[in-house]
């Protein structure tokens, strides 16, 4: 569903910057023509502007020392792109491009991939191509419904982490991005299995929720609102019965969709901050990759090469 209405919205948006142009053009509004253009072809880009400059603000007095001008510049420049790669490019056209990777029982233990909001799996296209040229096993499916609420992805979480298991005879490593790390809390307070896991990486998850879902109106934005009633019961629920899997938050000080940024962290959790990095752009950053093969017996203790990054914070 999410890439059928990507490849609505991004075949619209190139059509009405062509028409605009040719319109304008062809009428001798030759100024409104190219101005007109670059108005509709860098939209996202202020879009993704605004939403940096409400983190700037709304993190101004969050408990994590917040980003410099400077960084959030860098950080808007960098998921102007990534934003445009990932969202009219792989999540649309390419989300079946890079294969799941099952082979033969070797002993490894297996990856899934768990994207977040308006996303699927090509979110994971570049991950998916590294971890098979290591040999790790890793699933990445694509969660529907995309609106609905969190708990709806639970028997997607489910039956993905059964498959991994059967396949490879190891726990699961779960990585979660985004709304996905709320999603296997979901299914860890469902139910879920915790032994058929070995540990949980969270990246940019709103585990607190986030300023920005106030202006969410579907029914997982209302769940992802600062201290939702759904956020409190999950907490409380996992403080009733703690699932005990080891949990890895990464997030950044310049994400600007789950702020301020300390929301994106769990008591007990390692809590990792990665300066610099906005919300899509942050699965760009080797370290987490890094993390991932480390954990999952296909790299080397200390072969983190990030750019980046800082120690982590103190539980």
């Amino acid at each position: 569903m999410i890439a059928r209405l990507q490849q609505f919205m991004t075949i619209n948006w190139l059509l009405t910057i062509v028409g605009w142009f040719w319109w304008a053009w062809a009428h001798e509004y030759r100024l409104a023509a190219v101005l007109g253009t670059v108005f509709l072809a860098t939209l996202h880009a202020g879009v993704l502007g605004l939403e940096l400059l409400l983190q700037y603000f709304v993190s101004r007095h969050d408990a994590v020392p917040p980003a410099s001008v400077r960084a959030l510049l860098k950080a808007w420049a960098a998921e102007c792109i990534t934003g445009l790669r990932v969202f009219c490019l792989r999540q649309p056209f390419q989300h079946e491009a890079e294969p799941d990777y099952l082979p033969p029982p070797s002993g490894r233990r297996g990856v899934l991939l768990v994207h977040g909001l308006v996303c699927n799996r090509g979110v994971w296209s570049p991950w998916l191509r590294v971890l098979r040229e290591h040999g790790v096993p890793v699933l990445a499916p694509s969660f529907e419904p995309p609106f609905g609420l969190i708990e709806s992805w639970v028997p997607g979480v489910d039956a993905a982490v059964r498959r991994l298991y059967a396949a490879t005879g190891e726990p699961v490593l779960i990585v979660a991005h985004s709304l996905g790390g709320l999603a296997v809390r979901a299914w860890l307070r469902g139910g879920g299995d915790a032994s058929l896991v070995a540990r949980v990486i969270t990246i940019a998850s709103p585990h607190r929720g986030t300023w920005l879902a106030r202006f969410g109106t579907t029914p997982n934005a209302r769940q992802l609102q600062l201290g939702s009633p759904w956020l409190k019961n999950l907490a409380r629920d996992e403080a009733a019965a703690p699932h005990g899997l080891p949990m890895h938050c990464f997030f950044s000080d310049c994400d600007n969709v789950v702020f301020p940024p300390s929301v994106a962290t769990l008591p007990g959790a390692e809590n990792r901050l990665l300066r610099g990095w906005a919300h899509v752009d942050l699965l760009e950053a080797a370290e987490l990759l890094d993390a991932v093969l480390q954990h999952a017996g296909a790299a080397p203790d200390g072969s983190v090469a990030s750019r980046r990054a800082v120690p982590p914070m103190a539980r």
